[in-house]
């Protein structure tokens, strides 16, 4: 069975994967705060257990058995969260540490309980897709909130990062998913988006922040 130290590599490369299918070993020494050697000497380790491909001085390339494996470690993590979050009713800045501890846990019939108590749900409580049992994800076709335009009214549905530090700040302005809100007006100096709400108040957010926020139209 994978080691949770392998299981958090592999995690971390399933989601290089997504934004690239060529991952370097710098980039991933650097996402795991380890040196170049260490994420070599792992990544020997998983081309052994056939999750990866890798040659020297070329890219990392995952396999199918170990994209797969790293969805699963995924699922686990993102039902933990929803699990924390609604039943037990953990905040969402709350979830992400108690999960990556939790994920590790090997016998899946915990995981499946813990989905069909939720309801079997499809994503986790920041939005985030959580993969089948299979591994297979559907990913939703929200939008960045920077690309809405002014007038159009919109639908918080998730979050490009989970910071516990963005969650906090969130909360602090009182958005969580599925708040809705209006584009009042995009400010040509600094691009930021002030905001209408149901009730009819106003709120200035930044670009960077507008960055983070996914949505769909209404």
């Amino acid at each position: 069975m994978p080691t949770q130290t392998k299981e958090n590599y592999l995690k971390e490369i399933y989601f290089l994967n997504q934004k690239s299918v060529d991952i370097s070993i710098s980039e991933l020494a650097k996402n795991m705060n380890v040196s170049k050697p260490t994420a070599n000497n792992m990544i020997k380790k998983m081309q052994e257990k056939g999750w990866v491909l890798y040659d020297k001085y070329k890219p990392i390339k995952i396999t199918v058995k170990g994209n797969k494996l790293g969805a699963l470690i995924v699922r686990k993590h993102r039902l933990t969260e929803m699990f924390l979050a609604q039943v037990m009713g953990f905040g969402w800045e709350e979830v992400h540490d108690i999960a990556e501890e939790i994920e590790h846990i090997q016998p899946t019939i915990f995981f499946d309980r813990m989905d069909e108590i939720l309801g079997f749900p499809t994503i986790d409580p920041h939005g985030s897709p959580i993969p089948d049992k299979n591994g297979k994800v559907r990913k939703p076709d929200y939008l960045n909130l920077t690309s809405i335009n002014e007038g159009q009214k919109v639908k918080l549905c998730g979050l490009t990062k989970s910071s516990k530090d963005l969650l906090l700040y969130l909360n602090k302005k009182k958005i969580k998913l599925g708040t809705e809100f209006t584009v009042q007006q995009i400010e040509k100096f600094d691009n930021s988006f002030e905001l209408l709400f149901k009730d009819q108040s106003l709120l200035i957010l930044s670009f960077e922040v507008c960055q983070c926020l996914l949505v769909e139209k209404l």
